[in-house]
């Protein structure tokens, strides 16, 4: 239980100094959930919507006739140098859409998907999906209804406007003012469930005949379904492979993990779990369920790393045991998990995931699962992924014939991914 004692001191210490960071610039600051600061004018979306408008206007110079006369010279050029930035702050008004630019000065149309770990997250039908690093954005027009978290204030939602550091929220008549650094996440408010949920599915075949005939399927699949203050995440991980006709893998594993962030770093998890199956490790099925806290270490443009863990029970049944032993175990235990992200470049990221599990002796003692990918982006919605596992267990369990399953599986899975 060493280990369970370190992570939590860990994380104590990690939370006691990020709180009193804060308690240095405001005494009174505490790290609470935010509260919902709903919109109580009494105004539709589109009244709401008419009020951003008119709130744009007066922010938008305008360049008169006489302006540019005045900056024009005897040969009838323009000294446009004058005019740049008003021609500048001129701005697409968000009609049906959500409009995004990027430091580069170029205008994106289309619909936001969420801001979470300094990714925005974005769907065009000119560029299809595609994920902004939050620090390569330069202005955001919302026309949905945005619910935007505030660190350590509330979940607001209403318009959103971003300008450089500037973060303006439009609900009904009035507008609250922020800056950059204090935005944790935001994502849309609207009606449509469908606005809130974000995937990517990998998949891979391999078809061999002739001297063998081979067959082997592999998909990893994750959703993400996400909101100003939460994040749940769904993954699936399964493999079949046949070779002349007999079966020799067939394994799958489903995790689930519901995150709400309390501030910017520190978050809490109501409920995490795993359905696992591999009847060549003699594993009929096992479940997790468990809940805890974790926090993010590093998160930057380029760089995520949050660690996370708590106490979970773990159930397995087994196909076959040794005579005169259970079928099956049901235990109290230690689930601790990291996730790492890197971006190597604009067209590679690595992402590095790492979940162990302690428990007693006969649900197997210690247990992992560790992944590493490789994604190499082909398209803004399609990726060339190529995936390493690595599965353990100290002490497998012993089937009715006298065989003990490795404790090591390893997989490489080479795949395109579709981002949706």
């Amino acid at each position: 239980m060493k280990f369970f004692f370190l992570f939590f001191l860990t994380l104590a210490t990690l939370l006691a100094a990020h709180n009193n960071e804060n308690n240095e610039t405001n005494a009174t600051q505490a790290v609470v959930e935010p509260i919902l600061l709903n919109d109580t004018s009494g105004l539709s979306e589109d009244e709401i919507r008419k009020k951003a408008k008119e709130a744009d206007k007066k922010k938008v110079a305008k360049v008169s006739v006489s302006e540019v006369i005045k900056n024009t010279d005897e040969h009838g050029h323009v000294n446009l140098s004058n005019l740049q930035e008003r021609w500048e702050d001129l701005s697409p008004t968000p009609k049906k859409y959500d409009w995004v630019q990027t430091k580069s000065g170029e205008w994106f149309k289309g619909d936001i998907i969420a801001l979470y770990d300094d990714k925005l997250e974005f769907d065009s039908d000119e560029i299809g999906f595609y994920s902004f690093d939050f620090d390569d954005v330069k202005r955001v027009k919302s026309y949905h209804i945005i619910g935007v978290n505030i660190e350590n204030v509330a979940t607001i939602p209403g318009i959103l406007r971003i300008n450089g550091d500037d973060v303006v929220i439009i609900q009904g008549d009035t507008k609250y003012e922020f800056t950059r650094k204090e935005l944790v996440s935001f994502a849309p408010k609207g009606e449509h469930e469908r606005n809130l949920w974000s995937g990517k599915a990998t998949i891979s075949f391999d078809v061999r005949n002739g001297n063998t005939n081979q067959f082997d399927y592999s998909s990893k699949i994750s959703l993400s379904r996400r909101t100003a203050t939460s994040r749940l995440a769904l993954d699936y991980l399964g493999r079949f492979t046949s070779k002349d006709r007999q079966e020799i893998a067939n394994d799958h594993r489903i995790n689930e993990k519901y995150d709400r962030y309390l501030t910017r770093y520190f978050f809490w998890t109501p409920a995490f779990s795993e359905i696992y199956k591999d009847p060549y490790k003699n594993i009929n099925i096992q479940l997790t369920l468990g809940g805890g806290i974790g926090y993010t270490l590093i998160d930057n443009a380029t760089t995520s790393w949050n660690i996370s863990g708590g106490p979970a029970f773990l159930y397995t049944k087994y196909i076959t045991v040794e005579q005169n032993k259970d079928d099956s175990t049901f235990s109290p235990a230690l689930e601790l998990s990291t996730r790492y992200k890197i971006e190597l470049n604009k067209m590679t990221d690595v992402t590095y995931d790492y979940k162990f599990t302690l428990t007693d002796k006969d649900s197997g003692r210690y247990k992992h699962h560790m992944l590493i990918t490789l994604e190499n982006e082909l398209t803004s919605w399609l990726d060339l992924d190529i995936t390493g596992v690595w599965d353990y267990i100290l002490n497998p369990e012993t089937a009715s014939d006298g065989i003990v399953p490795k404790k090591s599986d390893f997989q490489i899975l080479i795949g395109f991914g579709v981002e949706f």
